[in-house]
């Protein structure tokens, strides 16, 4: 027999890929399982993140695909953005996991800078990409985003799928809406050949076609094509200010 221990099982996956069902029904249930004491393990989540999170002013939180491999080209980019920003003392947040996440991460940790995983908590494991300097789990996939987007002084945006596009039209209402400063935080789209249908549609539907935004909203995010773009965007903007929202 072999004296090599058996290997756990690698999540650093897409979240569509984890495996949830099972374990899930695997776990013991008591009375913590009820609605009426969800709350209380929602409240926890959000004040130890709130408590997480705001140790860290100066950071970008990076969005896009989990399913880029290393030798994708997006990938790359984003690594190169982790370091450039790093180089400038900017720290990288991400959801910890695979893909566009795991190029900030790594850009960032490997220039020394602070490389933070905003992670999600599985049933019997943790999904962290290797490059991570600080991380924190979060079983609630909404509370995990609300610590993504509440202390960055910007968000850069990625090629990605409906996670990356849930995040993106989210974020610009909170800008539309005022709840987010546009001049101090910006939005950057990084990949013109990608975000362009989405910024062609957004124009000629909803503004031209259907009077659904107005003409000023379409200049609430930046389009750009490199990290390098993307960090003199971001370099250039004024510092957030604190937040009490």
């Amino acid at each position: 027999m072999s004296d090599i221990p058996p290997q756990k099982p690698s999540f650093n996956l897409p979240e569509s890929q984890l495996p949830w069902g099972q374990e899930l029904s695997e776990m013991p249930l008591d009375f913590r399982s009820s609605f009426h004491w969800r709350v209380f393990r929602i409240m926890a989540e959000f004040v130890d993140g709130w408590q997480f999170i705001t140790d860290y002013k100066n950071t970008v939180s990076f969005l896009g695909s989990a399913r880029f491999a290393e030798d994708n080209k997006w990938y790359q980019e984003a690594r190169k953005l982790g370091a450039l920003l790093a180089a400038k003392k900017i720290g990288v947040v991400t959801g910890g996991g695979p893909g566009i996440m795991e190029g900030g991460n790594r850009g960032a940790y490997e220039a020394g800078g602070e490389s933070i995983g905003i992670s999600i908590k599985l049933p019997f494991e943790q999904r962290n990409n290797p490059y991570l300097t600080k991380s924190q789990p979060f079983y609630y996939f909404f509370v995990r985003k609300v610590m993504l987007f509440y202390t960055a002084q910007a968000y850069v945006f990625f090629p990605g799928g409906f996670g990356t596009m849930d995040e993106f039209f989210e974020l610009v209402t909170l800008v539309q809406t005022h709840k987010i400063d546009s001049e101090s935080v910006p939005l950057v789209l990084v990949g013109k050949d990608f975000w362009e249908p989405l910024t062609a549609y957004i124009e000629g539907t909803l503004y031209e076609k259907y009077k659904a935004i107005d003409k000023d909203d379409m200049k609430l995010f930046h389009l750009v094509d490199t990290a390098q773009e993307a960090c003199d965007i971001i370099v250039a903007s004024p510092p957030r200010k604190e937040i009490y929202y």
